[in-house]
């Protein structure tokens, strides 16, 4: 588990804190047996001077423990925030996964950073705090006030042991209240990110009294958590003040007699209020708010991560390609097991330095298919392989130097242009980076924005869409990668710079896939692959246009001369439109 592991990995950071700890512990050892003293040998003696003394002693010990708790609130950070990193870390690849399966924005999962994450975190520094000055500080109280008052010890252990049995008793009903709210939030979250993220089509159909009926459902179901779990944490805070004070009432009932007898001072009988008042009265308040909060919370929160965003164990092999052939044999893939798959069967083998253009409507799974030929989705059904290798048995470094995914969202960095195009070869030249840029049409924009040197923003702040699809082009064109594929990578070029960037990969001595974006890719291809939810269709652009109705109709729509030229006519509608599907923009 992520957060074992964290721990683990904190593991002298924590044995630290310990340390401190017991000089924390040292005042609540000592306390009552001080103040005992102060009494017995210094004010009723008739020798203040000496109670001052060990007054005085009593303040010293208490200022070194306080020293010891600035220790441990010093050191804390450095066990929690390597804690929070690592958690962030799992809910955002959590996410990355999901969205890779389902192809939709998952608005929880900010509620999961900003609650989740943030509860164990914190829930973690409390159980630091809390759990260890229970441990030190508590004992340390029950071995002082035994060694100062044994005969009245049975007046504490009886209350708190019943106390602990009815608070044990209140911990599954805190438990389930705790879940309940948590879940609550969530479900708030998502339903409010939902309704935000489609304001739009909430608008055009006039559903805005819907929506808000939605929002309010949930926000209703937030305060009915909240309640109730503020009920049974009072009843939890009743518990432990019984707990807390029976004893404290019950010394008090019987210590004048034994007094008077003789069988107790009235120095021990001090002592022993101050170890009850002090160390553990407080020591029981601290284990309610360590436990039906803080371990309760700590517990939910980590549940609710590892059902929401288990931690994704990475594909990993050290089979090395021989070559770089791609072969898909009978591969079937839907984004569920009831769901229709949007890969079904198909038998796909590109040899190498191939040149295919993949075209279908828009949700048809053309990313679907460049995810399995990368290794980022596995098939339900059939075999992927690279280089004769199936693919998920390469290692992913090794997969990410030799097969190359440009997506149509490019992303460039904050930094200077060279380290944007060296991204993938960090040992590139100068020379071979501007080689690159020149291959893909690039070196007007590189000198207009002054040079490798020249910074860029941002998220790529002052590029428009297309300059931006230009540096990605070039970046991936400078890498070693033996496939390429560019999955509506050039959708923001007009056709004259979409052509030259294609022609560039097919003259790279590698194998192009190019999700087509426009239908001139496939005529720049040497084969098509067609795919329209049923069995995918391979060929060159003349025999498709016999077999394929599809693709015949497309290329109708298109308004151009079947020629086998690339030029671009007046009109000519991209393969992707407006649509709803789970792979829209895709």
């Amino acid at each position: 588990m992520t957060y074992l592991r964290a721990l683990r990995d904190q593991r002298r950071g924590i044995v630290v804190l310990l340390g401190w700890s017991v000089l924390e512990g040292v005042p609540a050892l000592l306390s009552g047996r001080l103040v005992g003293l102060a009494v017995d040998r210094g004010f009723a003696a008739g020798r203040p001077w000496v109670g001052v003394g060990w007054l005085l002693v009593f303040a010293a010990v208490a200022v070194l423990g306080g020293f010891g708790l600035r220790q441990v609130f010093r050191r804390l950070g450095a066990v929690v925030e390597p804690l929070r990193d690592a958690l962030v870390r799992q809910v955002v690849r959590g996410v990355l996964h999901a969205g890779s399966q389902t192809r939709q924005p998952d608005a929880s999962a900010v509620a999961r950073i900003t609650r989740h994450v943030e509860v164990v975190r914190d829930a973690t520094a409390g159980v630091l705090v809390q759990a260890r000055a229970l441990l030190v500080t508590t004992a340390a109280a029950l071995i002082g006030l035994a060694a100062t008052v044994s005969s009245l010890a049975w007046l504490v252990t009886l209350p708190v042991v019943a106390a602990l049995v009815l608070f044990g008793l209140l911990l599954p009903s805190l438990a389930r209240g705790q879940r309940r709210l948590v879940m609550a939030d969530e479900q708030a979250a998502s339903v409010a990110g939902t309704v935000f993220l489609g304001v739009r089509d909430v608008t055009a159909v006039d559903g805005a009294e819907h929506a808000l009926r939605d929002v309010m459902t949930q926000v209703d179901r937030q305060a009915s958590a909240t309640v109730r779990l503020a009920f049974a944490t009072a009843l939890r805070g009743i518990v432990i003040a019984l707990g807390g004070f029976v004893p404290l009432v019950l010394l008090l009932l019987m210590a004048p007699g034994m007094v008077r007898a003789g069988t107790l001072t009235v120095g021990e009988v001090l002592g022993a209020v101050v170890y009850l008042s002090t160390s553990v009265q407080p020591a029981l308040r601290r284990l309610a708010d360590t436990t039906s909060t803080i371990v309760l919370r700590l517990v939910v929160a980590l549940r609710r991560l590892a059902e929401a965003a288990p931690p994704i164990d990475p594909p990993t092999g050290d089979a090395v390609p021989e070559g770089f052939e791609v072969e898909l044999d009978h591969v079937t893939f839907g984004w569920s097991p009831t769901a229709e798959p949007v890969v079904r069967s198909l038998d796909l083998v590109l040899p190498e330095g191939s040149h295919l253009a993949v075209v279908g409507p828009s949700g048809i799974g053309k990313s679907t298919l460049a995810g399995l030929i990368t290794g980022l989705v596995e098939p339900q059904a059939g075999h992927v392989r690279f280089g004769h290798v199936p693919i998920r048995s390469v290692a992913p470094e090794l997969r990410h130097q030799r097969i190359a995914l440009v997506p149509q969202e490019t992303y460039l960095f904050t930094g200077t242009i060279r380290e944007n195009l060296a991204l993938l070869a960090p040992t590139a030249s100068d020379t071979a980076l501007l080689a690159a840029a020149a291959a893909v049409g690039a070196t007007d924009l590189i000198t207009r924005l002054g040079g490798l040197s020249a910074t860029l923003g941002h998220s790529a702040a002052g590029l428009s869409a297309g300059e931006a699809q230009l540096l990605s082009a070039a970046r991936v064109y400078a890498s070693t990668a033996d496939v390429v594929i560019l999955d509506e990578a050039t959708s923001a070029l007009d056709p004259a710079a979409e052509a030259l960037v294609e022609q560039a990969f097919a003259t790279r001595n590698g194998t192009l896939i190019v999700i087509a974006h426009r239908l001139s890719s496939a005529l720049r291809a040497d084969q098509v692959l067609v795919m329209d939810g049923g069995p995918p269709l391979l060929g060159n652009h003349q025999d498709l246009l016999t077999t394929s109705p599809l693709y015949r109709d497309l290329m109708a729509a298109w308004h151009e001369p079947h020629n086998g030229t690339a030029t671009q006519p007046p009109r000519q509608p991209a393969l992707t439109a407006p649509t709803s599907d789970p792979e829209q923009h895709r």
